[in-house]
Formats: C-alpha cells, structure tokens, sequence
C-alpha cells in the first residue's frame, strides 16, 4: 500500500490504517452558515463590521452565548493580525471585500458554509466548507493559528484566503489557544468559549491546570487570584506537537468533506485534492512541521509567511526574547523616534543604571549605556532594521510574555512553579494589588479577547518576589537592586535558565537551577525541525524588520538548512524590506510612514504556490523584494498604493537574488 492509498483510506476512516486518527461523530458541532446573517469569514460582519474598532455587542457580557463568542472571536483574530486602516490597505489590497485578483469586487465578503467542529485531547479542530467548494476541483488549505491564539487565529490570514479560493480551511488551535484556568473561581473554557466549572466541564474543557483541589487551595492561600494558559502551564509542550496537530487537521477536512451529503459531496482523496499547508508566525511553524512530518502524502505544497522555526545550534525564539527582556528597555532609549515607545523614562533610566551596577553594561552615561545596550542586541544578530519596532514590542510586553510562557511550557513547570517568581493575574492600574479578581465579565469573553500568552484579555505578568508584595511585572521591584527597575532579577533569571550560566557571573548554573535549565533544554529539543520538507514546494516570506522572530534565527536559518538538508530543495525565500512582524501596529503614527503589510507578499505566496500546483507556473527565485514606504503629505501618510509594495518578481536584477554558498551561508543582499 503507498502512502496516497494509506491516506485516502485514513481520510476516510475506514479499517486497516491506524496512522490517521478517527472522529467521533457526537463530539462534531457543526453549523451553517447562509452568507447573509451569519458567515465563514466574518462572523455576519461583513467588510465594514471588522473594519470597526469596537467589537461586536453581547447581550449579557456575564453569560454570552457561543454564536457571540465565535463572532467577537473572528473580530479579534481578524484585526489583530492586520493593518485595518483604510490607508493601510485594508479594504483596496486586501480584506473580504478583495478578490483574489486583487479587485474590490466581493461587496461585504460574506462567505456562506459549512464549519465543523471538535476536540480531540484538550486541541480543537475546525473545518470550514464553503458553499463554492467545487466537487470538481477539491483543495483543502491549512491554518493553525498564529500565536498563541485560538482556533480563529487563522482566519484573517490563511482562512480568508482559501474560503475565497473556495477551498475547505483546516483549522486548529494547535494545543495552545485560549485556556485560561481562573484558579480562584475554579472555572474554564469549553471548545466553544462558554464557560464552566472545571469539575463539570471535565474533558470538555480545553485546558484545567493539574492541581488537586488541595493544591490549589494552597497555591490561593499564598498567591490569591492566580491565572493558569494553557500555553504556558499544560505542562505537555504542546510545541513538539504543532505539526502532528496540523496532519489531524487535514484529516479531519478529509472526514468532513467524505461526509457531505449535498451537491458538494464526492470522494476526497490526497490524490485528488490540492492541499497547501500555509499560516503565519507559529501557525508557519505548524505547516512546516507537518511537511516535514507528512509520510503520508497529505501535503502538496507549503506558503507561510514569518514562520517561527526551531533549529538545533540556532538561537530559539526563547533564546532572543530573554536577550530583548534584558536589554531593551535600556536600548529604547537609544531610538528617541520610535513609535509606541511610551514606557516611562525614569523606569528605563533604571534598568539602565541596574544593568551597570551589575558590570553588564559597562557605559557611564544613560546615553551611552542605550547605545551599548542596542549594540548587544544588534551583535546578536538582531538585524538593525528592527530598531525602531523593538520599543513598541517592549511597550506591549511582547518579548517578557513570550519568555515567560515559553519557558514555561518546554520545561513542563506548573502554575504552582512560580518559574522566576512569575504568575498571571489582573492587577490594578498602578501596578498593586496584584493577585486581584479577574472580573467576570473578563473571564466569560476571554475566548475572544485572549491571544492565549500575557498580557491578554485583564491578565498581566506578576512579579511574586517584589518587596513589599506581588506587583505588576514592568512596575515591580527587583529584591536585588532595590530599585524600580521593571524586574530585572526575573529577566537575569529567565536569561540564566536559557544559557546555564549565571546572567551575571557567567558561572555555569547549580543545583535546582541547573535542573530547570535542563528541563527547559529538553523541551526545546523536542520542537527542533530537521530542514527537510521531503521534496514540497515552499514558499517562505518575511520582513526584514522582524522584531519578533529575527530573520537571522528564523526564515534564513532554515533557508539555508534546508537547502543542505534536502537534495534538490523546492524552497524559495521572499524577504521584504520594511515590513515587521505585526501589520496591525502599520495602522499607528509613526509605524505607517515606515512600514508596508507583509500581508500583501504572504497573499502573493499564495497564488504563486497555486498556480505553480494547478498550472505548473514555476516559482520565482530566491530574492528580496524593495518596497517603498508611504510618503507624508501636509503633515499626514499618504494612502498605500501598489507602487510602495512591488510584486516578487520572475525577472531579476544581479542585486536582488538570495542564495545559499557553497559553505551552507546564506547571502542576502542589501
């Protein structure tokens, strides 16, 4: 049997393939949706409803229902990942009402279907059918959410895409997604958002922490109000599992779409479905690992943008982001002009002056001690065209939340570990009482507010070990300076879990410190790629100016792996000046006279990888794609015309080629 029968058998859960998993049929929660009141892509918002800022009324924000959870969630998602604004390119370049011709031809975009959903230990899934799914012509398209997020993360990105190609879209939310355990009131998420008790909800819940009822009494008694994510305190690392998540997504579109009994039905098979594994960020991680995991046929071709990826010898994202949570604060000093670089001055000063009472700075003056601190990040391999972007993320708490959840979950600690002193909670504005009440409210519309990692949905990072009580992490105290200094100590000590050595001596690491380094180390090796995406097509692109995910750790990294990794690679790599990470911040003076959504190259990796499937078009080289920034006119940013985000090109000049030497570097040009 080869591995396209194996997988038409499997897709269809039939006996004698124990590879594929099956579906059990009452734990399927499937609606439909008319295109008119309610939709696919927009929840029944249509373009103009996601284009509002404010999300979508509940009728009781105490007891909302699962339709106003799902419509508030695809409102989040949508917007959280995308420049909204008019300027920006939303609704002209891009958005439900745009073609995949790039016309604004689809009115309000509204997309009538099918959505199917299930669990399948504590990770949902998702299929969503449109009703122009063509019998005649079946494609299933991925999309594991970006993030941390739920099983809408994807929609806006991936799920927008192949619901207007009129492709199934194979959600999920990779293991991760919103399980937010209030500990104090004991309730949880359910796959649809609603909450629960945790004893009721049972394995309906997506994510209980592991405490008995005595534990977690204790673990109150001294930490009151607490907050276990699930990302961050499933203690299964749900990271190695992101790629076989994505495989069980595929065949659950292949379960659903051998179920349907209308004018859609027919038998889907591997072999008689295009299927494109796509996403971004951490969902681009989860479409590369399925390719590299795929034995059995399922994928065809792969199109990711910013993918987050693992490497054994190449710095991890934990790795950078416990660099950036000690350095940055001091560094944005250094980026006077930068937007979104609103942390308090005094706050920054003091890092600063911490930082060199502790000899890892070695400069005199503020000034120079931000320089110094900026030329540490960017020696790192931090890319310089990330700069200006840092502060903002610094701002919004993006590198300390991404450390500490990450360190977390591939050590397996608990919320009861209090790893580094850390814990989740709400807190007041001034940064006391921390360990408050979630309100209720909070809780009961988490499913749509939460992007699954702190600080989201009223919960923050918490300092447990600041003097004179647990405070807010940014405006806590370090026990070891005595100053206000934005926790330097639960930096030094995230820094020193990742590297095994003292942040500050250098001495490698004793004791039980040692032994949480090595927990961590393990659970990192676990996610670890191997390069070899077993002769797909790919398309990767990112921006140049990746805050988040450097391009040097990530995209470059496995260009150039695989390129060793596997004979005869099919990987081409599209990276674009003047685009970062997070197009939703293009949308913010001083962000949208600098950058460009990469959201625009991510649809033209699609189409591309399409036409290369279905028409034999061959993919362009390897090569960085020039964009222009927006111009200022009359003290405003002009509107974002095709001219400032030039198509990857077939053609190039010498200049503009990305390529692999012989010695397994990468070469990008300037």
């Amino acid at each position: 049997m080869n591995y396209k029968t194996c997988a038409v058998l499997c897709a269809m859960v039939t006996a004698g393939c124990a590879s594929a998993p099956s579906f059990t049929p009452e734990r399927i929660v499937h609606v439909r949706y008319d295109g008119t009141t309610d939709d696919l892509l927009t929840a029944g918002l249509g373009r103009s409803g996601l284009g509002a800022a404010n999300p979508p009324p509940v009728a009781n924000a105490k007891s909302p229902t699962a339709a106003e959870l799902r419509r508030r969630a695809i409102h989040a998602n949508y917007r959280a990942l995308n420049d909204m604004t008019p300027g920006g390119g939303y609704g002209t370049l891009y958005g439900p009402n745009v073609d995949l011709s790039g016309k604004d031809t689809l009115g309000e975009g509204k997309i009538p279907g099918d959505e199917f959903l299930t669990m399948r230990d504590s990770v949902t899934y998702m299929v969503q059918v449109p009703d122009r799914f063509n019998s005649k012509d079946p494609c299933i398209v991925t999309a594991s959410s970006s993030g941390s997020r739920g099983v809408y993360g994807a929609v806006g990105t991936a799920g927008e895409w192949g619901l207007k190609r009129g492709c199934a879209v194979a959600y999920t939310d990779k293991g991760t997604g919103t399980g937010l355990h209030d500990l104090a009131s004991d309730t949880v998420n359910l796959m649809r958002g609603e909450r629960a008790p945790a004893d009721r909800a049972g394995d309906q819940s997506t994510f209980t922490a592991k405490l008995s009822s005595d534990a977690r009494a204790r673990y109150l008694r001294d930490h009151p109000h607490r907050v276990a994510m699930k990302h961050a305190h499933s203690q299964s690392n749900p990271e190695k599992d992101w790629g076989r998540h994505t495989l069980t997504a595929i065949d659950f579109a292949f379960h659903v779409l051998n179920g349907l009994k209308d004018t859609r039905a027919g038998r889907y098979t591997p072999e008689n479905t295009t299927v494109i594994a796509s996403s971004v960020s951490n969902g681009g991680y989860a479409a590369i690992a399925a390719a590299e995991q795929d034995t059995r046929g399922l994928i065809d071709g792969i199109a990711v943008s910013e993918p987050n990826v693992s490497l054994a010898g190449v710095r991890s994202t934990l790795d950078s982001s416990t660099l950036l949570g000690i350095y940055l604060p001091c560094a944005s000093l250094a980026q006077t002009d930068a937007p979104l670089n609103t942390v308090p001055q005094p706050l920054r000063e003091a890092r600063c002056a911490s930082l060199a009472k502790k000899g890892l700075l070695k400069s005199a003056t503020v000034a120079e001690q931000a320089a110094e601190s900026q030329r540490i990040i960017n020696q790192y391999g931090i890319l310089a065209d990330a700069n200006a972007v840092l502060p903002s993320h610094y701002t919004l708490s993006v590198p300390q939340g991404i450390a500490v959840t990450y360190a977390n979950s591939y050590g397996r600690f608990g919320v009861e570990d209090n790893l580094c002193g850390y814990s989740f909670a709400a807190t007041a504005p001034s940064g006391d009482n921390a360990g408050a009440p979630v309100p209720a409210s909070a809780l009961e519309l988490s499913f749509a507010a939460s992007n699954g990692i702190p600080p989201t949905a009223g919960i923050n990072l918490v300092n447990n070990l600041s003097p004179g009580g647990a405070r807010e992490d940014r405006l806590s105290i370090s026990p070891s300076t005595g100053a206000r200094d934005m926790n330097l100590d639960g930096a030094l000590c995230l820094r020193s879990l990742v590297t095994g050595a003292d942040a500050v001596s250098g001495q490698p690491l004793q004791g039980d410190m040692l032994e949480k380094h090595r927990r961590i180390q393990r659970g990192l090796a676990e996610t670890h790629l191997t390069g070899n995406l077993r002769g797909k097509p790919a398309i990767f692109v990112n921006g140049r100016a990746d805050a988040i995910l450097p391009p040097n750790f990530a995209s470059r990294a496995y260009f150039a792996r695989n390129k060793s990794a596997e004979q005869g690679s099919r990987l081409h790599y599209y990276e674009v000046t003047n685009a970062q990470h997070l197009d939703v911040l293009n949308g913010v003076p001083g962000f949208d006279s600098r950058y460009v959504p990469l959201n625009v190259y991510y649809i033209q990796a699609l189409n591309m990888m399409w036409d290369h499937l279905k028409r034999g078009r061959p993919l362009p080289p390897s090569q960085l794609v020039r964009t222009k920034p927006r111009e200022q006119k009359d003290g405003k940013t002009v509107a974002l015309a095709p001219t400032n985000v030039p198509p990857i090109e077939g053609a190039l000049g010498p200049n503009s080629f990305i390529t692999v030497g012989a010695d397994g570097r990468i070469r990008v040009p300037d």
